[in-house]
């Protein structure tokens, strides 16, 4: 990913320099185990381990790679000249490229699921903040984009909450998942390299062992990790169209923080556009366009081939890297999100009361009118709301037919909001728990 959308601490997973040091962790680990099993000399292994502080070149492992056209020898072609040729002798025995490749892979991954926990974690933090600063907060909910009833800003925050905590959930799996190893030779049959090697070298970098690799690890692992990251982008998204809406200047409920000296538009000097929650829509479809290659990596020919390679090459840093901005600027969003609670209730009570009709639609039908009556009498009150400009409420009280069944207190009763508000406490404590 371009610096623009990108933090330092994902990005660094990603480097050549990350990379080549754990390329030398598995080697060298590797090698500990063979010696332990007696297959290599002690000495061997132990002079390997000069390396483990060495900033390995990777402007010199580039030019060997460029005659070699393998990244994986012109590697241990640069460690030979660091360590000696001869103290390297054993380095990958019995070993193939995948053993590396793979089992580094697994593990930038693990560790750019570490950082996108951290971030989901500090997002639902805000989330939650939010949520009870505004639990009784009472805003218009809309479906199709039209009033409906009336609920809380608090409900809304609570509302995505409970969807990121399901994301933070998914992540973990994901994480779990991904964290194999597998140090298990051509073909994954061990035929040149004991088990327990694998086992050594796992248990040293923080993985479980592949149960069976056929040379490479299981694609499905890595689609169910990039499908995770996926569908919390996508829930990002979610919360960041709902926050244009809300900015939208007829609606004006919520506005993204205008810090001083901000500009909005080079032509228009008032503009104060949604642009951080613009920019999350857009990231997270690049997020998204990982999960169809990531699943047709799952098919590969035989024990293996490099189709996927080119793939994860790219998908691995690009959704990784644009996750973790798109979740740190999105809690930064939340955090700072301007309410409007005057305009919330100027909102809904600009169709005079008419967000109230399942109301009285109920009222009519408790007390005997049939469901298809009572409707017929709310609806063609409601329209000359829509198309008069009338008020609700006086409209139904000069309705003689409903008059006739519902007394003027039992009219006005059904326009109380709190009737509307009196289970927030149970919904947060189901989102949030009893405490």
């Amino acid at each position: 990913m371009i610096p623009r959308y990108s933090r330092p601490e994902m990005v660094k997973i990603w480097s050549p320099e990350t990379k080549f040091r754990i390329w030398f962790e598995i080697e060298a680990h590797a090698l500990d185990a063979m010696a332990d099993l007696g297959v290599v000399p002690r000495e061997n292994a132990q002079a390997v381990w000069k390396a483990k502080d060495v900033e390995f070149d990777v402007a010199r492992i580039d030019e060997i790679e460029a005659v070699t056209h393998h990244d994986v020898i012109a590697f241990l072609t640069h460690l030979a000249e660091i360590v000696g040729a001869e103290e390297a002798r054993f380095v990958h025995q019995g070993m193939t490229s995948s053993d590396v490749l793979d089992t580094c892979f697994n593990i930038q991954l693990t560790r750019a699921a570490d950082i996108l926990i951290d971030d989901m974690q500090a997002l639902l933090a805000a989330l939650k903040r939010r949520a009870y600063e505004h639990k009784d907060t009472v805003r218009i909910g809309r479906s199709h984009g039209i009033h409906a009833e009336p609920t809380t800003m608090g409900l809304t925050f609570a509302r995505f909450y409970a969807e990121m905590d399901r994301n933070l959930k998914r992540l973990r799996t994901a994480r779990e998942e991904i964290a194999t190893g597998a140090i298990s030779g051509a073909v994954g049959t061990f035929a040149n390299i004991d088990p327990r090697v694998e086992e050594h070298v796992c248990k040293k970098l923080g993985l479980s062992p592949e149960p069976i690799s056929t040379q490479v690890i299981p694609r499905d692992r890595h689609a169910a990790f990039f499908s995770a990251l996926a569908i919390t982008a996508s829930s990002i998204e979610n919360i960041a169209i709902e926050i244009r809406h809300m900015q939208r200047t007829e609606v004006l409920e919520a506005e993204e923080f205008f810090a001083k000296g901000q500009k909005g538009s080079s032509a228009m000097p008032h503009k104060r556009n949604p642009v951080l929650s613009e920019n999350l829509t857009g990231l997270a479809r690049l997020v998204r366009s990982a999960v169809i290659p990531a699943l047709e990596n799952v098919a590969l020919w035989h024990e293996r081939d490099i189709s996927h390679s080119s793939v994860e090459r790219n998908i691995g840093p690009d959704a990784t890297v644009t996750l973790d901005f798109a979740l740190a600027r999105l809690t930064g969003l939340v955090d700072k999100l301007v309410i409007y609670p005057e305009n919330m209730l100027a909102n809904m009570n600009r169709f005079r009361g008419l967000v109230m009709s399942q109301r009285v639609l109920l009222a009519l039908t408790q007390k005997g009118v049939s469901r298809e009556d009572a409707y017929r009498l709310v609806q063609r009150n409601a329209m000359k709301v829509w198309e008069e400009g009338k008020d609700f409420r006086t409209e139904l009280l000069n309705d003689a037919d409903v008059r006739a069944v519902l007394d003027e207190d039992e009219i006005n009763e059904k326009f109380d909001l709190g009737y509307h508000t009196k289970h927030v406490d149970t919904i947060f404590a189901r989102v949030f728990g009893k405490d």
